[in-house]
């Protein structure tokens, strides 16, 4: 399990840089994936940070502008983790299904679920609507129990800098070790007029080296995402 004290920041984890962003340009948008391991007394054995650039077509289709679905007339196509699709039109006055996030202005529930690992690849991310191969909940064979996914609770300020953190725990106690290569964030979505899409998946990373943990330990994933001014 891991505890109360935070050893390290994971903001400052070293990515190597290439030439070309260094010497030219600064992104204005980043994000990173970063990974902790610890043995079963909370130790750190393994510290692991990548940046990330995957999101879905699922993501895509959710920041479409409002212009786009008045001028084209069209719908999108979302498909959920289990294969289902729903054509979806960006809210406007009269004809579109209200998504709302954070859901509080209807009874429908609409919210970041949590981020799932798997053990597989996917060769095309735009595409993914799933992992391939997906870890799933609990302590037997193969499996990791899967923690709470952590929210910010307002966005952090440093410098010219501003992000936030989703973070979550998972224990292995499958007595066997589990090898993670791919994660992403899932978000379940529901709409005040056309019904619920459930778990669908907007982001998603192929580690460029996949992560083993063993029986007893644990590890937490964090996703950054910043921007600069």
């Amino acid at each position: 399990m891991v505890g109360n004290k935070v050893d390290y920041d994971v903001n400052n984890l070293y990515i190597p840089k290439d030439g070309k962003e260094d010497i030219n340009y600064q992104k204005s948008f980043i994000a990173t994936l970063t990974i902790i391991v610890r043995d079963k007394d909370g130790k750190i054995i393994k510290r692991y940070k990548q940046k990330s650039h995957s999101p879905t077509a699922n993501f895509i289709g959710l920041m479409l502008p409002i212009t786009y679905f008045i001028t084209t007339g069209n719908t999108y196509t979302l498909i959920s983790t289990s294969n289902t699709t729903l054509n979806y039109k960006s809210s406007t006055s009269g004809n579109g299904y209200g998504l709302y996030y954070p859901n509080n202005l209807s009874n429908v529930n609409t919210y970041l679920a949590n981020i799932l690992v798997g053990s597989g690849s996917n060769s095309n991310p735009y595409s993914a609507y799933n992992l391939n191969a997906p870890i799933s909940n609990g302590s037997g064979i193969g499996q990791l129990l899967y923690g709470s996914l952590q929210l910010p609770t307002s966005v952090a300020i440093n410098g010219s800098q501003a992000y936030f953190i989703l973070s979550q725990l998972y224990n292995n106690e499958s007595g066997g070790t589990i090898t993670i290569s791919e994660v992403g964030i899932v978000v379940y979505l529901a709409f005040n007029s056309i019904g619920t899409l459930g778990n669908t998946l907007v982001w998603y990373d192929t580690l460029s080296s996949p992560i083993s943990v063993g029986s007893g330990q644990s590890l937490v994933i964090y996703y950054t995402f910043s921007v600069n001014a």
